[in-house]
């Protein structure tokens, strides 16, 4: 894009896809006769926020919403750091130079959440509750044994006692 007075933009990538967490690099390359000032701004449903504005070889003014999340690059880039859900939108950038001639751009990012994540999850989930009844199976098993033992020792006992009683018995007669 070019304007009359000689500001030049070019932005090589209109669209921008991401993941959360995911670092961005919005690259543009402006050109300009003069001292130019460029202002960032980002542009979605939660509203507009302005991130950065610098003047070339300057100062760099950055908002406080962006202060530890955003790196600028003397050609009008910037690199937006662990993007979120609320970073989608659109990101517009005004190069202005000294004298008073400007140029827009657009970039729309889109930030997409990490569906794998819950999918691990999930199997995580299904994969502990898979042993929690193994070993609940493994424990009723052992409890019947247990109990199948223990029936067997006192139906022995019963005999035993049963067939002392008898002698018993008869020997009195």
């Amino acid at each position: 894009l070019s304007a009359p007075g000689g500001v030049s933009l070019v932005i090589p990538q209109h669209n921008i896809n991401a993941t959360v967490a995911q670092n961005i690099l919005l690259s543009v390359e402006y050109s300009c006769r003069g001292v130019a000032t460029v202002e960032w701004k980002h542009v979605s449903s939660w509203g507009t926020t302005k991130i950065v504005e610098w003047k070339s070889g300057n100062y760099v003014n950055i908002s406080t919403v962006y202060k530890d999340r955003v790196t600028t690059f003397e050609n009008g880039s910037i690199q937006l750091l662990n993007v979120g859900m609320r970073d989608a939108g659109y990101y517009f950038i005004t190069v202005t130079e000294e004298y008073g001639t400007n140029t827009y751009g657009t970039i729309i990012v889109n930030v997409y959440e990490i569906i794998y994540e819950d999918l691990h999850f999930v199997a995580v989930l299904f994969a502990f509750l898979a042993a929690v009844a193994a070993i609940l199976i493994c424990f009723m098993w052992l409890c019947n044994k247990s109990l199948h033992l223990f029936q067997k020792k006192t139906t022995h006992k019963l005999t035993a006692s049963t067939t002392e009683e008898i002698e018993l018995e008869t020997i009195e007669c």
